[in-house]
């Protein structure tokens, strides 16, 4: 069996599967409503629209997983990207594997979201179900359409997910 550790969640790192959503070290952005806010425009397009899908806001409520976790399948939405957006600080795991590639355990990556972090899959992206290490809220924008892009895949090997 595998075992993988996630390592820290970074733009560099997960630029190979998507976009991380975090506020900009810099002060940037532009001045609204008076002075009183900062507005940072992150993603002009989320990519969720192909064959007549349409945004979809949804909130998931996760509860937190029991780790070292055995890891048995993996999806992907072949026609939209998945954002999540913890709420209230809620932490989690997102175990990926590239898009272009065949789904095997040692392609898999792992990494940690801290609370003040969201995430972009990117269309295709091999990703697990949601892996929560806190209980909480994730407010998740995806493609909605009248029928489901979800396809699952069993791993050659299983992997135990462990923090550390």
């Amino acid at each position: 069996m595998r075992r993988l550790v996630p390592v820290p969640l970074t733009a560099e790192g997960f630029a190979p599967f998507g976009t991380v959503i975090e506020r900009p070290a810099e002060p940037g952005g532009r001045l609204i409503n008076g002075g009183t806010s900062r507005r940072h425009d992150l993603l002009a397009d989320l990519g969720v629209q192909a064959e007549g899908g349409h945004p979809l806001l949804t909130l998931f409520h996760a509860q937190a997983r029991p780790f070292p976790l055995r890891l048995g399948e993996l999806e992907r939405h072949r026609l939209g990207s998945q954002t999540f957006v913890p709420l209230a600080g809620a932490r989690c795991v997102i175990v990926v594997a590239a898009a272009d590639a065949p789904l095997h355990a040692e392609a898999l990556q792992a990494f940690q979201v801290r609370g003040d972090q969201g995430f972009v899959l990117a269309p295709g992206t091999w990703h697990h179900a949601l892996l929560a290490i806190d209980e909480g809220d994730f407010v998740v924008i995806e493609r909605g359409a009248d029928t489901v892009d979800c396809d699952e895949q069993a791993l050659d090997t299983p992997v135990e997910l462990n923090l550390g």
